[in-house]
Parts: C-alpha cells; structure tokens; sequence
C-alpha cells in the first residue's frame, strides 16, 4: 500500500506520532510519503521505505500571507499522481484536512480517487479550530473525509461538541515506541544522574512547546514547593513563546539557578532516563503525548486532570491528577511520590507498566485496518 502523510514537522506531539507512524508503517513494508514544508524532526529519512517532499512556497508581494494552503494541495496532487498513492493520512486539521479535500477533488477532475484519513490531535479543535475565522472550513473537512480519528474520547467528545459532525470519528489512542526506551543505550536501569544532579537531589523534568497552554510557569512554582521541602533539580526541555515568562518566574522565586534549560532536543529518551517525576500542569491535553513518553521511561506523572490525560496518567497509580492551576496540591503530590525509595519505585514501575499498554505494536494494526477499510468502502 502506498500511504501520503502530511504533518507538522515540528517536535509538536501531532508531527512526532505522524513521524512515528509512517516510520512504524514503513517497516513493515508500506510505501511512506510525507509532504511537508521540511523533514519532520523526527524522520528517519534513510530508512526503507521512506519518502520525502517538500511543499514550496512561492514569495509573492501581493500577499500578505503566503498561500500554505494552495501550495500544499498542489503539492500533494502531484505526488498523488505521480507515485500512485491510495491514501492521504492528515494529521491535523489546519489546514491538512482542508487542502487534502480540494487535492482530491482536483484529482477526481483526472480520473484518480484517492482517500483521505484526517486524525485530530487536540488544539487544531479545541482551540484553534473552533475560532469563528477557521469552523466553517474545519467542519466541512472533516465531514467530507474518508475516515476521521482522534487520539482520546475526550478529544472526540469536544469535536462533536464544538462541530456540527454527521459523521463517526473513531478513536485512536497516540502510542509510544516502547523499545527506545526499554533497549536505549543508557537503559532506564542506569542512568548516570550525576550528569544533571548531585545524588541527594531528585529531577523533575518538563517537555513542552511553552505555549500558554502548557502553563509551564506553573512547573516552576511546583518546582519552588518541593524545594522547600526536598533537594531538587529542574529540567526543562523544549522552546517557546513563554520560555521568558519561564525564566522571570525562577528567578522572582529564587530557584533559577536549580534549573537545567536544554533546548529542544532529539534526547528525549536519555532525558527522561534521568528523571524522577514528570510535570505536566496543562490547560488542556487532548492526549499527553509527553506524559506517555515519560512513562515509558518509568517516569511517574504529576500532571492536571484535563481533556485525555486521566485516560492515560491513572490517578493514584502511575501519578497524580490535579485541577488545572492547584499548584499547592501538584506540590504535594510530587512530595507523595518523592518520600521515600520504595514509593516512587512503585510509582515508577506502575507508570512504564501503563505504557506498556500503548505500544506501537498493539496501535499499529487499527491504522492499518483503517487504511484497509477505506479503500474497499
């Protein structure tokens, strides 16, 4: 089968489990094309199996706005065309799903049918998506694909409860590669922490794109808590829009120089290897990709109890929930966790047994029978 997916390229958690996708996929024999505006960061692009093309975009002073969405239909018309896909698999609904519709209407103009999978990954509905500017065109893309997904059933509820769907959308979950972690290179066994803290700290840790949404500010104050009452490191992981709100909050609360700022990394499975417990105050998740992740690196979740994340960090079991902006209680809880040895070693072992239940093996087969599906329908 000869599968199109179009994505973010970005360390975003739709353009990380697109990525992860197409790989899995083209390991098992599938013929994998991204069209996107670079390589996502994640792509392996020497692995068998696995094309890239790029979506150009033409400068043109007339417009204000670079047309992304024009480019980008285009572009998968002619990959379509010349390389014989049976499916588009959109991950995302701005503006993937939108211009994968008008690329296959133009294709039917040629005699060519080509299907369309659409999976929404969270703010493309929640926030974005359902702003008065994009409904309209959100709503009718997604009622005109082929086959719409979503990666939680409170992402899915949310979608019908904003939109005017006539159509089912099925749910499945993101899933984690649990191999990286269980035969990665330092093993989650043996990690050196010595490289990040000295032995009577523990490591909190955060990833995310510091988008308001994240509340990462929120990670600092948590942070600042467990100080009071326990040695400690931060970790933060990843870039964005309120990193410099981030960093006046550590240094207001006196605890910036118990931060370690990395950047965006591709190290996501070594950083976590180093942690402790895994921070996640969001104000919306439609999954928790980053809390799935952490997981599987037998990392425990404290995290809020919005959108899908109680469908993946269990209260009490793998982590703590929280409600969104009680700081005070994700203080105590990580303290819960951090106690003693034997505690947060339950906790740990509870969390990369969770994980467990959501790996790419036991995913991967639903696509592939959606993919399946789709072209006998």
């Amino acid at each position: 089968m000869r599968i199109g997916i179009v994505c973010y390229p970005t360390f975003g958690g739709s353009g990380v489990v697109a990525t992860e996708l197409g790989m899995a996929l083209a390991k098992k024999g599938y013929e994998i094309h991204f069209i996107t505006y670079k390589p996502p960061v994640r792509l392996d692009l020497i692995s068998s199996g696995i094309h890239f093309h790029q979506v150009q975009i033409q400068e043109y002073s007339l417009f204000q706005y670079q047309p992304y969405e024009l480019a980008l239909s285009s572009r998968m018309v002619e990959v379509v065309e010349k390389y014989k896909l049976e499916v588009l698999h959109v991950h995302y609904a701005i503006p993937h799903a939108y211009a994968a519709y008008m690329a296959k209407q133009m294709l039917a103009q040629k005699g060519i049918e080509v299907r369309v999978v659409t999976t929404l990954h969270g703010t493309d509905i929640t926030l974005v998506g359902s702003h008065p500017n994009y409904k309209t065109a959100v709503e009718f893309s997604i009622n005109n694909s082929d086959v719409v997904t979503s990666v939680s059933n409170s992402l899915r509820e949310d979608t019908y409860r904003l939109f005017d769907i006539k159509r089912e959308i099925e749910v499945v979950y993101n899933f984690i590669e649990i191999e990286q972690y269980e035969n990665h290179p330092l093993g989650v066994h043996d990690c050196q922490r010595g490289n990040i803290a000295n032995n009577d700290e523990f490591i909190l840790t955060h990833i995310s794109n510091y988008r308001p949404v994240k509340r990462a500010s929120d990670v600092v104050i948590v942070f600042a808590k467990v100080l009071e009452h326990k040695p400690a490191k931060l970790v933060l992981v990843g870039e964005g829009p309120e990193m410099v709100d981030v960093k006046r909050k550590a240094k207001e609360l006196g605890v910036f120089d118990k931060i370690v700022f990395l950047g965006n990394s591709t190290e996501v499975a070594t950083i976590l290897c180093y942690s402790d417990v895994f921070l996640l105050p969001s104000q919306s998740e439609s999954f928790g990709l980053a809390a799935l992740e952490a997981m599987a690196a037998k990392t425990p979740v404290i995290s809020s109890n919005t959108g899908g994340l109680p469908e993946v960090n269990i209260h009490g079991v793998t982590g703590f929930l929280s409600n969104v902006g009680d700081v005070d209680d994700m203080a105590l809880n990580t303290l819960k966790l951090i106690e003693n040895k034997e505690t947060l070693e339950k906790y740990k072992q509870n969390a990369l047994d969770r994980a467990s239940t959501f790996s790419i093996d036991a995913v991967l087969p639903k696509y592939e029978a959606i993919y399946k599906g789709v072209l006998v329908s």
